[in-house]
């Protein structure tokens, strides 16, 4: 079974123990990893339900997550908390993220070969019976639809192009979260020039 929201065994018991804390708070666990490195950090990426999360959010579910895991204590070295939303670029972690952002481009990942390969880009196409489907260019370079088992994944992310961020863009003002007021606008001097001969 793929886990790509904590694909470690320490990942996995973190997940189980800041799950019930986010959701208490509204959120949903989007990703969890424990990276080693001088200093170990743990990154946790939350968001709504309905997606998309704030800078004062994400403290609101640090503060809440500090608080169990000093009481739990599941990392035995020092480490660094990293609360933060999935980003533009998102990783794609569990079955309704591929619903959710059906048409866009992806990367996926996969832990055997298929075809010769584990690597797949294309414009995701929904799921069914619980296959990840994507549109990739198929051997004579036309565009070909193929259902890849969520259980085979081990990596999947959203690629960042010009579309995803105008989407991102628009859903964030139109959710009031833009105020265009707040920008300087641009000012623009016409100006002509004499040319002489």
């Amino acid at each position: 079974m793929s886990d790509l929201v904590a694909k470690t065994a320490i990942d996995r018991r973190l997940a189980e123990i800041l799950t019930p804390v986010i959701e208490g708070l509204g959120y949903e666990l989007v990703r969890v990893r424990l990276m080693g490195g001088k200093t170990k950090t743990l990154q946790v990426m939350a968001e709504r339900p309905e997606g998309g999360i704030e800078v004062d959010e994400c403290a609101e579910i640090s503060t809440a997550i500090s608080a169990v895991l000093d009481v739990e204590d599941p990392i035995e070295d020092a480490y660094t908390l990293e609360v933060s939303s999935p980003g533009i670029d998102r990783p794609l972690t569990r079955l309704k993220d591929f619903e959710t952002w059906n048409g866009h481009e992806a990367k996926l990942e996969t832990t055997e070969l298929i075809d010769g390969r584990r690597r797949f880009k294309g414009a995701l196409a929904g799921v069914e019976d619980g296959e990840v489907l994507i549109e990739i260019e198929g051997p004579d370079g036309k565009p070909v639809t193929i259902g890849l088992d969520f259980d085979w994944l081990s990596d999947a992310k959203l690629v960042l192009t010009d579309e995803l961020i105008r989407e991102m863009l628009k859903a964030r003002k139109d959710a009031g979260l833009i105020d265009e007021t707040e920008f300087d606008q641009i000012e623009t001097d016409e100006c002509s020039v004499d040319q002489e001969d």
